[in-house]
């Protein structure tokens, strides 16, 4: 006999088998936190949320004397949303299946719960003067804020802080950079990461900034039925306070629907941080390529079914994978939800069900990313070798060059180009050069000093001052 804990465990296994995303299939352990958020149930009870917060607001508002609440029905009337069940959710699916309307049918939910529970309320009150796109709009807007400050904010400001406190250990480790994939001027690992880094704690603070907008001034954005009921209430001033009230940005000038502008800023700043994370999944797979980063094993993992030799930078690899996707929808529906024909037509309204899917993807991405760093290690000898390589020795042409500009030479551009270009040049051809060089004494002792595992400029000094983490942004 099975324990009812592992008959769900199994519920859930079969789910995930039949599941026809990968959001809600294979990456249902990465994705599980977004059911709250994004799932049909959640959206059900966010919308219970907003009517039940309407009624609280009509309450408030003496000017609608037909409407009064006891302030000890209050707490009854907000654990509907607060204590909202599967169950309750359940029969609002039910009700659906009769009006063919899902707001509809919560307006009949919550005629029977508020009934059930003995609170005295008019059922003329639920879902006064609104129109569907009222409790919508601000559900999604709860939906997206929330989630943004307690899923996503926090995992962005946690790779933020891994990738900082990455950059700062290694911010002296010289490595040979690579533009256009040639040896070039050497930097540390540690400054590589730190742009990174920088790149995503600027998206991270964009994010602290996004607007979250919702209106509520019924069918065409007039408050039209408003003023026919109770023309002496002030309904601007009451619909303004009723969003705010929910930490939302009020919006006066809408037609039937939001016009989903904030929503289009909050997916294109998505996708800017999509692009970042490309970048350096890439840049990541690429060092590992090169042997710059080791990975740490895992015993019973197979890197490959035929080369049993190899550990593969799959966690990198999946990170790309999810990027492309998300980005994709991101992008679709930054640029459909803000079009609308005249008033408002419906598509907006299937769009705004694949933001669950567009941030499920981003989600993956972000822990398959935290995954890939939790597993590199260093490997410093290799990158190390690579700048003591023979034919290392031509990325300090930059330098030679530049202190021979400052001390007048003729053509030092040309002269280094023709030394070193498609050559490879060791040591001793470089310092042979340098010697030839008509330079004052001291400045040719300290360019025969010179190594490419020391020109690595301030490096060090821009990762400790500017890495986020770090102790100076000045």
């Amino acid at each position: 006999m099975h324990s009812k804990e592992s008959e769900i465990d199994a519920s859930d296994s079969d789910a995930s088998l039949m599941a026809v995303t990968p959001i809600d299939g294979r990456y249902r352990a990465r994705t599980r936190a977004l059911a709250a958020y994004f799932s049909e149930f959640a959206l059900i009870r966010y919308r219970v949320r907003v009517e039940v917060e309407w009624l609280v607001a009509l309450a408030e508002n003496h000017t609608v004397k037909e409407f009064t609440l006891d302030s000890g029905d209050l707490p009854r009337l907000r654990a509907l949303y607060g204590s909202f069940t599967l169950d309750d959710a359940r029969r609002v699916k039910e009700l659906e299946r009769t009006t063919n309307h899902d707001v509809k049918a919560i307006e009949y939910f919550l005629r029977e719960r508020i009934e059930a529970v003995g609170i005295n309320v008019a059922p003329g009150m639920i879902h006064f003067a609104c129109t569907s796109e009222d409790i919508n709009n601000l559900a999604y807007a709860l939906i997206l804020k929330e989630f943004c400050e307690r899923e996503l904010a926090p995992a962005l400001d946690s790779l933020v802080a891994t990738v900082g406190a990455m950059a700062r250990r290694w911010r002296g480790v010289a490595m040979v950079a690579r533009t256009h994939g040639q040896a070039a001027t050497p930097t540390t690992m540690g400054k590589e990461l730190a742009v990174f880094a920088a790149r995503l704690e600027r998206q991270r603070r964009a994010l602290g900034r996004q607007e979250f907008l919702g209106k509520f001034n019924g069918a065409v954005g007039n408050f039209n039925a408003h003023q026919a009921a109770c023309p002496e209430a002030d309904w601007i001033e009451c619909s303004r306070r009723f969003v705010e009230s929910m930490s939302l940005v009020w919006n006066p000038l809408t037609t039937q629907i939001e016009s989903h502008d904030f929503v289009a800023e909050l997916l294109g700043l998505m996708v800017r941080i999509d692009t970042i994370l490309l970048g350096f999944a890439r840049d990541m797979w690429g060092y590992i390529a090169l042997g710059y980063f080791g990975q740490r094993t895992v015993k019973g993992e197979v890197g490959s079914s035929v080369m049993p030799h190899k550990v593969n930078p799959i966690d990198f690899e999946n990170c790309e994978g999810n990027l492309g996707l998300a980005t994709a929808l991101f992008q679709h529906l930054a640029a459909k939800l803000p079009v609308s024909r005249w008033q408002r037509d419906l598509s907006d309204s299937t769009a705004m069900r694949a933001l669950g899917a567009a941030f499920g993807h981003l989600m993956v991405a972000l822990d398959s990313f935290r995954r890939g760093l939790d597993r590199v290690e260093l490997n410093a000898a290799r990158i190390a070798a690579d700048l003591e390589a023979e034919g290392a020795w031509e990325v300090l042409a930059e330098a030679v060059q530049t202190v021979m500009r400052r001390h007048g030479l003729e053509d030092p551009y040309e002269r280094l180009k023709e030394l070193t270009r498609g050559r490879a040049i060791d040591r001793e051809a470089m310092r042979g050069f340098i010697a030839a060089l008509d330079l004052p004494a001291a400045v040719k002792a300290r360019l025969e000093k010179l190594e490419p595992r020391g020109y690595v400029g301030v490096a060090a000094e821009l990762v400790e001052r500017f890495a986020p983490g770090g102790k100076s942004k000045s």
